[in-house]
């Protein structure tokens, strides 16, 4: 496959970026002013209103509204439910590091649109089937990738001492709620998010799925910390990331449980149920 290059086809990663612009920065920044910023800026803002929109979206909306109120009980138990302070804490620590995050798709976008990357624009290029093949690929390189980067900020006790404490002073499941998924040191968060952006240097990649599963990461991220077992096997869900809040050392894993089990990480919620 033909790598879109800069010269050739950066272009059209521009001008599609361009257009993510106009469809947020249009309808949420005020006034025109922000036409006049140099387009990785004018990308820099977009991505960071993007998260803020995702994530207090899905937070309040969905897990705050539907879970914590209209079903109130129906999936946590009432004594699970997380205390308004640690929320409140959570969305502070969040808050202030989103706009550090968003660097990260910002230079993947100028990586892209440079032609550094192995992106490339339509699915129709390539066929859907070397395009799930390739998304497999990448899938796995970011699992992986998350994994040990993940586990590296458990074993190294200065990082995690500086680094990864930050997220995990929330512990118990009356602390955790999704609002604690992107509650992390600005400096851990995008070490976590490394993967997506190394991913289309190493690999043909779709580019609007390599921007849409970045920002996807808000939400599974909100999802694996809401204390909801889901019981879909062999998903990571909330069930095996909160055993990893309570013991430090199992369940590691982003998006599968297939990491830990091959690096004998790996602790089932039943386990727990059992001992309880």
């Amino acid at each position: 496959m033909a790598v879109d290059d800069g010269g050739r086809h950066g272009w059209m990663f521009r001008e599609e970026a361009d257009w993510y612009n106009e469809v947020v920065l249009g309808a949420v920044v005020p006034g025109e002013w922000w036409h006049g910023l140099p387009h990785p800026l004018r990308s820099w803002l977009r991505n960071t209103v993007g998260v803020y929109l995702i994530y207090f979206v899905s937070g309040f909306l969905w897990y705050c509204f539907v879970i914590y109120y209209w079903k109130r009980n129906a999936y946590i138990p009432k004594d699970s439910i997380p205390m308004m302070e640690a929320m409140k804490k959570q969305i502070v620590v969040a808050s202030k590091a989103m706009p550090f995050y968003s660097v990260l798709p910002t230079i993947s976008e100028y990586m892209t649109e440079s032609g550094w990357t192995q992106c490339f624009f339509h699915i129709s290029d390539i066929g859907w089937p070397m395009y799930l093949i390739y998304l497999s690929l990448y899938l796995t390189f970011v699992e992986c990738g998350i994994y040990w980067i993940h586990r590296v900020m458990h074993d190294i006790k200065p990082l995690y001492k500086h680094l990864h404490a930050t997220h995990h002073k929330y512990n118990k499941e009356n602390t955790l709620s999704p609002f604690a998924g992107l509650a992390f040191h600005p400096v851990d968060g995008i070490l976590h998010a490394l993967p997506h952006m190394f991913a289309p240097l190493l690999l043909p990649t779709h580019f609007r799925s390599n921007i849409a599963l970045l920002f996807l990461e808000a939400i599974w991220s909100a999802n694996i910390h809401d204390c909801i077992h889901g019981k879909i096997w062999p998903v990571m869900g909330a069930g095996y990331h909160t055993i990893h809040h309570t013991t430090y050392q199992h369940n590691y894993g982003h998006y599968t449980i297939w990491m830990d089990w091959l690096f004998g990480t790996l602790r089932q919620p039943e386990d727990i149920f059992k001992m309880d």
